[in-house]
C-alpha cells in the first residue's frame, strides 16, 4: 500500500524544473540523437516507503553489497574535513538530511542521493579514507566488485587512516571528538550505531517490463545537479559481464585511434557507441526506432549472456579492429564536422562483421579504405547520417548501404 510519502515524492517529480544543460564534455563525436527520447512521468506507478535504518545496518548494506553506489554517482569528492563534520553531527545528535534508494529487487538498492554521506559513514567505520590520487580508480574498482575488497581498504597506496579532524568550538578549547576514530568512540560508540538515518526507498511498479522510470528519478531528485547521460544510468542498472567486456574493449589501443581520443569519456559515449555496435549486430531485427530503449533492451538482455559467449564478441571485435589497422586516422569522421560519426562506424561495423557473427567466426582480411570513403560519400548514405538519424528507415538504409558498398552484397 502507497503511504503518504507518495504524493510529495510524485509531486517532487512532476513539478521540478528542468535542471541546467549539463556542460558539453564531450566534443569529439557528432551527436546523431538530436532530441534524446523523452519518457512522461505519467506514465508510470511508483510507490515510496520512509525506513529508518540504523548507522551500522547501513554500513553493513554498503559492505554486502545490498545498496550500491552507482558508477554514475562519479567519485567520492568529499574532503576529510567535511566528512568528520557528518560524524560530528550523527555524535552529537545533529539532524541529518535524507537519503533516496531505487529498489532494483529485494534487498537490492541504488542510491539515488547521498552517495558522499553513505560513503563517509562506511569509510569512518572501516577507520580509512581514500586518498585524492586514488579516487579515480577506487571507483572503478567500486563497479567491478561491487564493494571495495579488504585488501584494497588495507593498502596505504589507497587510503589513508581516518581520524576525525574537527576545529576548535571554541578559542584555545580544543574539539574533545577530533582525532577520535571509530575504535575510539568509547562511550558514544553504542549511540553512534544505533543512530538512525530516514531512507526514502522508490520502486517502479508499472511497467514492469522496463526501468526507463528511472531515468526521471535520477535526474530530477538527485541533488547534485548533474543531468545524468543516458549510458551513465544505463551501465548501472545492466551492469554485467558483458558490460565488463566494453570497458576491457573501451580501453585497446586500436578501438582508441578509431575514435581519435587517448582518454576514455567521462560521459561513457564511447561505451555507448561499443553497446551500440553489438546491438545493432545482434539485435537489428528488433529495433523500432528508439535508440535509448533499444539500448535499454539489449543490455538487460546481456546479462543472460554465458561467457563463452562474451569471449567470442570480445575476439570478434578484435578481429574487426584488426580489419580496420589499414585505415587512415580519422576514417570513421565526417569531414563536414571533424568529429567521429556514430552512424558511420555503426554501420560499418555491422557490414563487416554480419556474415562472420552469423557463423561464428572472426572478421578476416580488411576493411577498403576507398569503399569506406565511397560508402561515406553516398548520396543515400549522407542523407540517412544528416537527419532523423535514429528513425527505423535510416538505421535500415545505413546498414543496407553499407552492406552493399564494403561487402559486395545487394
Amino acid at each position: 500500500m502507497t503511504n503518504s510519502a507518495d504524493s510529495k515524492i510524485q509531486e517532487d517529480i512532476a513539478t521540478s524544473q528542468a535542471q541546467p544543460d549539463e556542460i558539453e564534455l564531450t566534443k569529439w563525436f557528432d551527436n546523431d540523437l538530436q532530441i534524446e527520447e523523452a519518457y512522461s512521468i505519467n506514465e508510470y506507478e511508483i510507490t515510496t516507503s520512509p525506513n529508518d535504518f540504523n548507522i551500522k545496518t547501513m554500513y553493513d548494506f554498503i559492505k554486502s553489497g545490498a545498496i550500491n553506489i552507482p558508477g554514475f554517482q562519479r567519485n567520492y569528492v568529499w574532503d576529510i574535513k567535511r566528512a568528520s563534520k557528518l560524524i560530528e553531527s550523527i555524535i552529537i545528535g545533529l539532524p541529518i538530511p535524507q537519503i533516496f534508494l531505487y529498489q532494483e529487487s529485494r534487498n537490492k538498492f541504488l542510491v539515488i542521493d547521498g552517495q558522499q554521506r553513505l560513503m563517509s559513514l562506511y569509510y569512518f567505520i572501516e577507520q580509512r579514507f581514500p586518498k585524492d590520487e586514488k579516487r579515480t580508480i577506487l571507483r572503478r574498482i567500486f563497479e567491478e566488485n561491487g564493494k571495495i575488497p579488504d585488501e584494497i581498504l588495507g593498502n596505504d597506496d589507497y587510503f589513508t587512516k581516518f581520524n576525525l579532524q574537527l576545529p576548535s568550538t571554541l578559542p584555545n578549547q580544543p574539539n574533545k571528538l577530533n582525532r577520535i576514530n571509530y575504535s575510539t568512540l568509547d562511550e558514544y560508540k553504542i549511540a553512534f550505531d544505533l543512530r538512525t538515518i530516514r531512507n526514502i526507498i522508490i520502486k517502479q511498479n508499472f511497467p514492469e517490463e522496463d526501468d526507463s522510470c528511472i531515468y526521471e528519478i535520477f535526474n530530477r531528485l538527485n541533488s547534485g545537479g548533474i543531468n545524468l547521460k543516458p549510458q551513465e544510468i544505463r551501465t548501472s542498472l545492466y551492469y554485467s559481464s558483458f558490460y565488463n567486456m566494453l570497458y576491457r574493449l573501451n580501453t585497446v589501443p586500436g578501438w582508441r585511434r578509431i575514435i581519435g581520443v587517448e582518454e576514455p569519456d567521462l560521459n561513457m559515449k564511447d561505451i555507448e557507441i561499443l553497446l551500440r555496435g553489438f546491438a545493432m549486430l545482434i539485435e537489428r531485427e528488433e529495433y523500432q526506432s528508439s535508440m535509448v530503449k533499444f539500448l535499454n533492451s539489449f543490455s538487460k538482455n546481456c546479462k543472460k549472456l554465458k561467457d563463452e559467449q562474451i569471449d567470442y564478441l570480445e575476439k570478434l571485435f578484435h578481429s574487426f579492429l584488426e580489419s580496420c589497422s589499414i585505415l587512415p586516422e580519422k576514417a570513421f569522421y565526417r569531414k563536414t564536422t571533424n568529429k567521429f560519426n556514430i552512424s558511420i562506424f555503426e554501420a560499418a561495423f555491422v557490414a563487416q562483421c554480419a556474415s562472420s557473427f552469423e557463423v561464428r567466426k572472426l572478421v578476416e582480411g580488411k576493411l577498403d579504405p576507398e569503399k569506406l570513403e565511397e560508402l561515406k560519400s553516398d548520396s543515400e548514405f549522407v542523407e540517412a547520417i544528416q537527419s532523423q538519424t535514429t528513425s527505423k528507415e535510416n538505421v535500415n538504409k545505413r546498414l543496407k548501404k553499407a552492406t552493399s558498398i564494403l561487402c559486395n552484397q545487394l
